[in-house]
């Protein structure tokens, strides 16, 4: 049989949900659908505002990975096509026309993940609008999953519906112990890295004199000189997961002062009008600058907060999943948390058989749907003792505790907590329960 794009996804999915117990990511699902339009690596990421490297050499190796171990055959962007059917015909088709008594091309597939979206308006419309304007910052903090990326992806490509160049650069894509390890080596890396993410070829011997200027001054020259110059239209770049310089002040003081310069030069100068920067970042700043050297005290700050009951509904609505019996339940154990949300919507959609109370009562433990993401923290935890024993304080105290500072941080960042004022609490039921059994033996 052949297949078309929604048939596929949704195998390509089930098949994924049967083997590793979770959905196609939304990145995941970008991948698989630039490769059926048969677009090059450079174009899905090109299209998407991400790195190539990132998307040839990190996402789609792991992507055809997980297939094949789905599938049961070696998979990669030149068969997955064919290796879809042959599962579906093998070993889905006769389950399910047994199951719904019909043919396939009348079942009602899934919309893919990387369709479904739950507006944050007015947080969208603000941030577009603020992005038109010359020399803007924005600033977005959420802990991680919390759809800070894929927020970023929609104004970034609302604003190229404008004509804006756009680059969406994430700190997580460089190697910490070379490029964090001298300020010019990260400097090098961000300017090649931007020219990379706008399409154009990176010429850093042309502006770069480290010994002369300084690597500053030269990272200054190649924007206002190149990058800038290169086109009339404005540059709209977002940087991503900005904390992970958090622990190297050698790297962060200079940089972000750099930021804070550029910024202030867009007051004055016409060129730097041009430039718009958006800031992402998991957690609060806890570190030490100069109040007239820091970009996190200017431009527009954003908080990404959880999502409210009527976008926790819209989100069920798209997995044609609804009713109050139904959401109540699952908010009571994840709240408004958009990927713990999104699991469980997705798992009850694609498995009808499965009861919802054996699902909640499954979730805390290792055969519940979040076993692979609470283990992460888990290794994590473990990998941090004061960090566990942070954490277990937060756990055991049936009241917001207080914890040191950077520990606190260190806690929402990875979001396991939420902070209220100067004292956290665990963020969602699900968190307490699961370690509530864990953290026992840690001191």
């Amino acid at each position: 049989m052949k297949l078309d794009w929604e048939k596929a996804v949704h195998i390509a999915n089930q098949a994924i949900l049967l083997k590793v117990n979770r959905s196609l990511t939304d990145i995941e699902v970008i991948v698989l659908k630039g490769a059926w339009q048969r677009q090059e690596y450079d174009e899905i990421a090109a299209q998407h505002q991400y790195a190539t490297s990132y998307i040839s050499q990190d996402v789609a190796p792991k992507l055809w990975k997980l297939l094949s171990e789905a599938l049961g055959e070696k998979v990669k962007k030149s068969n997955f096509k064919q290796a879809l059917e042959r599962y579906w015909e093998k070993q889905i088709a006769p389950e399910k026309i047994a199951e719904i008594g019909q043919d396939f091309t009348k079942y009602e597939p899934d919309i893919p993940a990387v369709e479904r979206y739950v507006k944050r308006d007015p947080i969208e419309t603000i941030c577009y609008e603020t992005l038109l304007q010359p020399g803007s910052l924005i600033r977005i903090k959420a802990p991680s999953l919390m759809g800070k990326t894929l927020l970023v992806t929609r104004i970034l490509a609302q604003v190229a519906n404008q004509g804006y160049r756009t680059a969406n650069l994430s700190f997580e894509l460089a190697d910490r112990k070379t490029h964090f390890s001298h300020l010019d080596k990260f400097l090098r890396w961000f300017c090649l890295n931007v020219s990379r993410e706008l399409g154009i070829p990176g010429h850093l011997e042309d502006y770069w004199d480290e010994e002369n200027m300084g690597s500053k001054v030269s990272c200054t020259t190649y924007f206002e000189e190149y990058l800038l110059q290169q086109d009339e239209h404005p540059i709209a770049l977002s940087l991503d997961n900005v904390d992970l310089l958090f622990p190297h002040p050698e790297i962060y003081e200079d940089f972000f002062g750099l930021l804070r310069s550029w910024y202030e030069k867009a007051r004055s100068r016409p060129r730097w009008k041009k430039l718009r920067l958006i800031i992402v970042h998991s957690t609060d700043v806890y570190i030490r600058l100069n109040i007239n050297q820091s970009p996190f005290n200017v431009g527009l700050p954003i908080e990404l907060a959880e999502f409210n009951r009527e976008q926790v509904q819209e989100l069920a609505k798209q997995h044609r999943l609804e009713g109050e019996s139904l959401i109540e339940p699952i908010m009571e154990l994840v709240g408004g948390h958009p990927y713990l949300l999104e699991q469980a919507f997705s798992y009850l959609k694609n498995h009808p058989e499965i009861p919802r109370e054996q699902l909640l009562a499954e979730a805390p433990t290792e055969r519940g749907i979040y076993a692979n993401h609470l283990r992460k923290y888990w290794l994590n935890l473990q990998s941090n003792l004061e960090l566990a024993a942070a954490f277990k304080k937060a756990i055991a105290s049936p009241e917001p505790v207080k914890l040191e500072p950077i520990q606190a941080y260190q806690l929402q960042s990875m979001g396991l907590v939420k902070i209220a004022g100067d004292r956290v609490v665990p963020r969602c039921h699900l968190y307490y329960q699961y370690f509530s059994q864990h953290l026992g033996d840690i001191e």
